[in-house]
Parts: structure tokens; C-alpha cells; sequence
């Protein structure tokens, strides 16, 4: 395979599942795919998956859910993104924005009008040029031992024109996706 991709190879596609081995395709089986098992968190699994797929192979991969949080004591719901991961020999393609752009696309039909993700601080800067924004304040997730501060930075975006994010403490009601 050439180093850079041609613009018309990658197709994002609704994979109907994504498994353990799907993920493996694009990650490896390693025991911490994502570089977030220090955090001891229990997660959710996505419901709604997205991915890439290059010669038949899955090589890249983004997953949403519906979350249920209160924003300064305002319940609403989010969409969660997550498992987004993009196979090492093709990062620094455009697969991640193109299979999180078409995630978010579909997100845009479920109502709610954010979307959140929860990321180590050194892929921040990716996600911000993809016009998501950090939120400096204290996010608490549930855990089976109660709710926990998230140690992991969580960013949102809009889901819609004119959308802001509300002021105030942020507790997701939920495990994590």
C-alpha cells in the first residue's frame, strides 16, 4: 500500500457491529488499545459504529452513544464519541476526521445538541483542529463505587448551529463511553 491514500479509496461505512476482533483489525490485541486503562474507569460500549475499510481490511473506527448528564444541575443528554482509532500504519491521512465527521453527521439526528469525547491531553490538539473544545471545568462520571472525577480531558463540539455549551458543574450520569 503507498504511503498517502487517494482521495476517492476511503469510504466511511455504519458497520452494523464491532467486535473485539474488529478491533483488533485496526489496533492490534494489545491489552490497552487506547492508552486509558490507568484510569481504572469502567466504560460503556458504543452503539452506533463507523468505520473505514481499505481492502477489506477495518482500518479505522468511531463510535457513538446517547448519555444522560446535567450541566449546572440542567439534565439533558450528550452524544458520546468514542473508540475512535485509526490503524498506525495509516495515521496522519485524514481516516480519523473522515470516519468522526461521519459520525457526527449521523449524531446530528438524535436530538441532542452536544457531542462529548473523552481523550489523553496529547490528542486534544487534533481534536481542537477539528473544531472541538476542551471544557476547563471538573467533569465527575459514574463508577460502580459513585460518581469519580473524569482524569481523561473531555472536550464537546456543537451538534447544531448556534449551539453553546451551558455554563456549570458537569456530571455525566453514566459510565463513560
Amino acid at each position: 500500500m503507498s504511503d498517502h491514500l487517494s482521495p476517492a479509496s476511503p469510504t466511511t461505512v455504519r458497520l452494523t457491529q464491532y467486535t473485539k476482533t474488529e478491533q483488533g483489525e485496526i489496533l492490534g490485541n494489545g491489552d490497552d488499545p487506547f492508552g486509558v486503562a490507568h484510569t481504572g474507569l469502567t466504560w460503556l460500549p458504543k452503539e452506533d459504529h463507523f468505520g473505514i475499510r481499505l481492502g477489506g481490511r477495518l482500518v479505522a473506527h468511531a463510535g457513538l452513544l446517547r448519555l444522560p448528564l446535567s450541566i449546572g444541575g440542567v439534565d439533558t443528554e450528550v452524544v458520546g464519541v468514542g473508540g475512535v482509532a485509526v490503524s498506525p500504519d495509516l495515521r496522519g491521512q485524514g481516516l480519523a476526521r473522515l470516519v468522526i465527521t461521519a459520525a457526527l453527521d449521523h449524531a446530528r439526528t438524535f436530538g441532542p445538541q452536544h457531542a462529548l469525547l473523552f481523550c489523553r491531553a496529547p490528542l486534544a490538539p487534533f481534536y481542537e483542529r477539528l473544531g472541538w473544545q476542551a471544557l476547563d471545568q471538573e467533569v465527575h462520571v459514574e463508577q460502580p463505587e459513585g460518581p469519580v472525577p473524569m482524569p481523561l480531558r473531555t472536550m464537546w463540539t456543537p451538534l447544531h448551529d448556534g449551539v453553546n455549551w451551558l455554563t456549570g458543574t458537569v456530571r455525566v450520569h453514566s459510565f463513560p463511553m
